[in-house]
């Protein structure tokens, strides 16, 4: 697998326990797990895949500090990047479950980045998401509900990071 680093914005600890989960299930040493809180942005070019997680709060809106590390990475050149993208959210936020993800997809499409590993949202019942074009199958990656689903999680970790260690390239 790709040098991979994760990096999440996490308010309540709930996206920091799945960002470390998902660098057990991938075999991500601790040390490139990365709170966009105290990292600078220029740490991404340390990796090859990134993995950005991120919970969504208010009306769609991305965990706080995501908004100045995401401006610096917006300056960077990630043509020779892959992203993988996460997010956790309350689906009974019907108009906006997890749209945090669809705002890092966004924001994040014009680096040059190559995006990875969609998910199905199996399981979840939401309205619409900033996450998940309208009429897709697939969203922009991994959704998690661990409000009302954490019975959920589990498998669809495992299914998510297998499809990440399918997709991404070997070193």
């Amino acid at each position: 697998m790709k040098k991979t680093g994760i990096f999440y914005g996490s308010a309540t600890g709930t996206t920091e326990k799945i960002a470390r989960r998902i660098g057990e299930l991938l075999g991500v040493s601790p040390a490139d797990i990365h709170d966009v809180a105290s990292v600078s942005p220029s740490k991404v070019g340390d990796y090859d895949l990134l993995i950005l997680g991120t919970s969504t709060w208010g009306s769609g809106d991305l965990e706080d500090d995501w908004y100045d590390f995401l401006e610096g990475m917006e300056a960077l050149d990630l043509g020779n990047k892959e992203i993988a993208l996460f997010g956790c959210g309350d689906e009974t936020m019907s108009d906006t479950f997890c749209s945090g993800v669809g705002k890092l997809h966004e924001r994040l499409m014009q680096t040059g980045a190559q995006f990875i590993a969609p998910y199905d949202t199996i399981g979840y019942n939401f309205d619409k998401s900033a996450a998940k074009p309208e009429n897709a199958l697939e969203a922009y990656g991994l959704l998690l509900d661990e409000v009302n689903h954490p019975e959920l999680t589990e498998t669809r970790l495992r299914g998510w990071t297998n499809i990440i260690a399918s997709q991404s390239d070997p070193v």
